[in-house]
Order: C-alpha cells, then structure tokens, then sequence
C-alpha cells in the first residue's frame, strides 16, 4: 500500500514537473507565465527566455527520471535488478526535485510558497518510497 501511495505522489511530483517545464520552455513570454514568475515586464521576459527554456527542460528530465523510475520500479520482481534500479531512479529524481525547492527557499522569502509547491510532491514521494 505505501509503494502505490508513493506511486500516485510520484506520478503527481513528475506532472507538476512536466507542467513546469511547459510554461519556462514553451509559454515563458506570455504574460499570464512570465508575471506568476515574477518577472518585470515582457522585455525582461524576452531577455530571459534561454535560460527559462533550458530551466524548463531540467524540471522536463526530473520528470522523465521519476516516472521511468517508478515504471521499472513496478515492473520488476521484488529484489530484481530492475525493481533495484527503478527505485534507485526514482529516488534520485524525487531528491532532486525536492533539493531544487530548498535551493528555491535561499533565493529569499518571496519563494516560500513555490517551493512549498514544487517541493510536497516529491518530499512525501520520497519518503515513502525510501520505506516502501
């Protein structure tokens, strides 16, 4: 029961992921995304559009980390090398998504509440895949 409570968390973690990297990566100079992200105006939007595409695509891979992770996690037999190596992966992406919400935390007050968001998901995934 926790590996499939850890499974929905996970799988949850990774889409807001995928959703993160669609707005920095695909909708970065719409208003509606570049304000939520607190930027100044469109041609601070403009000027930071390479980094928030290739920011988006980091936010892209974790997803893909955790999801194959928990992929080859169920396919394998217990002790296996795949169930091994799933959770191995899914581990390492869930931290990493949750390591970018601390690091998220340092970059002042204003980015309690993202980091809050981005981080829950995988904070919870982890632990629970840690036990399962």
């Amino acid at each position: 029961m926790i590996a499939i409570i850890a499974t929905v968390l996970g799988a949850l973690a990774a889409l807001l992921h995928v959703y993160i990297f669609v707005m920095e990566s695909v909708q970065w100079t719409q208003p509606r995304v570049w304000k939520r992200f607190g930027v100044a105006d469109q041609a601070a939007a403009d000027v930071t559009k390479p980094m928030a595409y290739n920011q988006g695509f980091y936010n892209l891979f974790l997803a893909i980390g955790a999801t194959l992770g928990m992929v080859l996690f169920w396919v394998g037999q217990p002790d296996a090398p795949a169930e091994i190596a799933g959770r191995a992966l899914a581990l390492f992406s869930l931290g990493s998504m949750l390591a970018a919400a601390l690091v998220l935390v340092t970059s002042g007050r204003r980015y309690l509440r993202p980091a809050a968001i981005q981080g829950t998901l995988p904070l919870l995934a982890f632990l629970l895949f840690f036990f399962a």
